[in-house]
């Protein structure tokens, strides 16, 4: 979402790229910018985007979209963490880290939409890798820690080091490392604190990427700890200048919602904010809802609400749990509609067939047209619609039987919490979830709001029924733990059913909280 232009002044909303979009890292080619981001257990892996102004992006795909780039042996939260983006002798160059299978490796391309390379392994300890090369065409890879090594990009191979460079401040986890030569300095940009409310962004500067460095005077130079903005966890950055010669800084933040601690369900999300540099050294912050926007103003076309699926292959946001095997899906058996088979009894452990997308905004509706189709020679069909966490963490509204019910799974208990008859034939299955709004009293009157939102789960055959309304909290970062966010997709656990469209929006405004 992005809001049209003010009068006089332009300004954007933040986040950027709402949802799941965690770890930002950007460079600019001429007047193109380009952003990849974590991508954890989910396939494909590291989504990249495409801006003119830093402010509306637009998914080109991902970078990691073959099964030999990524194996799928992910558990919850692990797989590829923190990748960097950079430019350099006419090619697009990627780093990051399987922390499952592998450690840390480097694909390159010469277009941002690929295709990308196979994985060239770098024998370097640590994650969060970052590349940057000097005058002399040296190229340095730093690292966690913080340390950083000279390596041959292309082989894969250290040349020297590592070594440490740069204790941080002194806060937990110094990481997110990123290099850049900017006049006569190198700078060292960090992040502290952990990724949740004590996160911070930290600089240093040395005259060469071997260092020494020495810190900033004002470090952490952006935080939000231990404040009530609306904006918290706010880390993990990369710096890019735009044509004109200013700075914007890309980072990691989250919007949490309810009563204390307070709960971010979205999970990390990308958000852009301005940098001044004042005497040699970067001032950004604080990190508002609202700012004025970069010069260039570049709106793209928003992705249509609905999805067909009538393209020869999925939509580039369209992400499955550690993979998603060739015989799980299909386009082409029933053509207009996607086709799922069952790998999997059940959404409670991996190895089942899920296809979801990024839940973008805090207030949606999601709903699907799902067509179980004909029995075939007795076997049953279960599918549906779920939003999920991860295994232990998911609400699935699901059709078997002749019933939709609707189903939570929180941590340890599995209960249905709903159920409703339903004729044969497609059904629409809705989803939608409301901040700021309470759950029925007969099902939390004690909770009030508390909660970060309310989930409410409805079944169309001919006329709308809502089945139940559920709390948002359970489905969230501090409850589930771990470093994703909601994805709402289609599944099947037994048999075959195919969703001839899939309805993503975002609510605004006061609608009702039944669809």
């Amino acid at each position: 979402m992005r809001t049209e232009p003010d009068a006089p002044a332009r300004c954007y909303d933040n986040p950027v790229i709402g949802g799941f979009h965690p770890d930002p890292s950007v460079c600019r080619v001429g007047d193109d910018y380009y952003l990849v981001c974590s991508s954890f257990e989910y396939f494909p892996g590291v989504p990249i985007m495409h801006s003119r102004d830093l402010v509306h992006w637009r998914q080109l795909g991902n970078v990691l979209d073959r099964p030999e780039q990524l194996p799928p042996k992910a558990s919850s939260s692990g797989g590829v963490y923190a990748p960097t983006i950079r430019h350099h002798d006419g090619r697009f160059w990627m780093i990051t880290t399987n922390v499952s299978a592998g450690g840390n490796f480097i694909v390159t391309s010469e277009r941002p939409e690929g295709p990308w390379s196979d994985p060239v392994w770098i024998d370097l300890p640590g994650i969060d890798p970052d590349l940057a090369w000097d005058e002399d065409g040296n190229c340095w890879c730093a690292f966690s820690g913080v340390q950083v090594a000279r390596i041959d990009p292309e082989a894969g191979v250290v040349l020297e080091g590592p070594w440490p460079i740069w204790s941080g401040t002194g806060l937990q986890y110094p990481e997110a490392p990123h290099l850049y030569r900017i006049g006569e300095w190198w700078y060292l940009l960090i992040a502290e604190g952990g990724t949740e409310r004590g996160h911070t962004v930290a600089m240093a500067r040395g005259r060469s990427p071997r260092g020494p460095f020495e810190p900033a005077p004002d470090n952490p130079v952006l935080t939000h700890r231990s404040t009530n903005l609306p904006i918290q966890s706010t880390g993990h950055a990369d710096l890019v200048s735009t044509p004109d010669g200013s700075w914007w800084m890309v980072l990691l933040a989250t919007r949490p919602k309810g009563f204390t601690p307070g709960y971010h369900v979205l999970g990390r999300e990308t958000f852009l904010t301005p940098v001044e540099w004042v005497d040699g050294w970067p001032r950004v912050g604080p990190v508002e809802p609202r700012h004025p926007a970069p010069n260039a103003w570049h709106p793209v076309e928003p992705p249509a609400p609905r999805d067909d699926f009538d393209a020869p292959d999925l939509a580039p946001q369209w992400i499955s749990p550690r993979g998603r095997p060739d015989g799980s899906w299909s386009l082409d058996e029933r053509p207009g509609r996607l086709t799922l088979h069952a790998t999997g009894p059940t959404l409670d452990r991996p190895g089942h067939t899920f296809v979801g997308r990024r839940q973008q905004h805090l207030d949606c509706r999601v709903a699907v047209r799902l067509d179980p189709g004909p029995a075939r020679a007795g076997l049953s069909v279960r599918a549906g619609l779920s939003v999920r966490m991860d295994e232990a963490h998911h609400y699935d509204l699901e059709v078997a039987e002749g019933h939709a019910r609707v189903i939570a799974r929180i941590g340890p208990l599995r209960q249905c919490v709903a159920e409703q008859p339903v004729p044969d034939g497609p059904l629409t299955l809705v989803v939608t979830t409301r901040t700021g709004v309470p759950l029925p009293p007969s099902d939390g009157a004690a909770v009030g709001l508390a909660g970060p939102d309310t989930l409410t789960f409805s079944v169309d055959a001919g006329e709308p029924v809502a089945l139940a309304s559920l709390d948002g909290r359970y489905l969230s970062t501090e409850v589930a733990a771990g470093f994703t966010g909601r994805v709402i997709g289609m599944y099947v656990t037994e048999g075959t059913a195919s969703f001839d469209w899939f309805d993503y929006e975002e609510i605004t405004g006061d609608a009702p909280l039944e669809p």
